[in-house]
């Protein structure tokens, strides 16, 4: 597991402002943490090299794409051995549907975020690329009505830890 990293309230307050708008430049970041624009450019590098900031992302509207059918697929793998599921979770992060894949415990070994064109589609991408795998014993497939985000991801209050 990655060991976390000490961070001040500057930090904290930098990491706010760049996940509500990671094109803040760096002259505003400052005037609004209150710091000069050249040690607001030491903190977001130190916290980059340090491996807090992963990257910067653009996010896009599925459905202006043609993919406005959103869905959950509960995968589960049999046997559940590192030769097969290296290449199948390859296989899933490589097609263009998949927008997120996670490993699990519980009776299903992965949950893959799917953005399709229509239910068509995700019948197609369900029976081609999911359940026509050898290693696939079972999928689940949830529609996605409606999703929010939620706020900046911070390191838990002192008071949550002892808690």
């Amino acid at each position: 597991m990655a060991e976390s990293v000490v961070l001040d309230p500057v930090d904290l307050h930098l990491l706010r402002l760049l996940q509500n708008d990671a094109r803040t430049t760096y002259r505003d970041l400052a005037a609004q943490v209150g710091v000069a624009a050249s040690t607001c450019l030491d903190r977001v590098t130190r916290l980059r090299r340090c491996g807090v900031i992963l990257g910067h992302q653009l996010r896009l509207d599925p459905a202006k794409l043609g993919r406005g059918l959103e869905a959950l697929l509960s995968v589960q793998v049999r046997p559940h051995r590192r030769e097969l599921v290296g290449p199948f979770v390859e296989r899933i992060r490589a097609l263009p549907e998949s927008r997120t894949v996670f490993h699990l415990t519980g009776p299903d070994d992965y949950l893959v975020h799917v953005a399709v064109a229509d239910m068509t589609d995700l019948q197609r991408l369900v029976l081609d690329e999911f359940t026509s795998r050898r290693e696939v014993a079972r999928v689940e497939t949830r529609l996605i009505f409606q999703q929010w985000d939620c706020g900046p991801l911070l390191p838990p209050s002192p008071s949550a830890q002892s808690g």
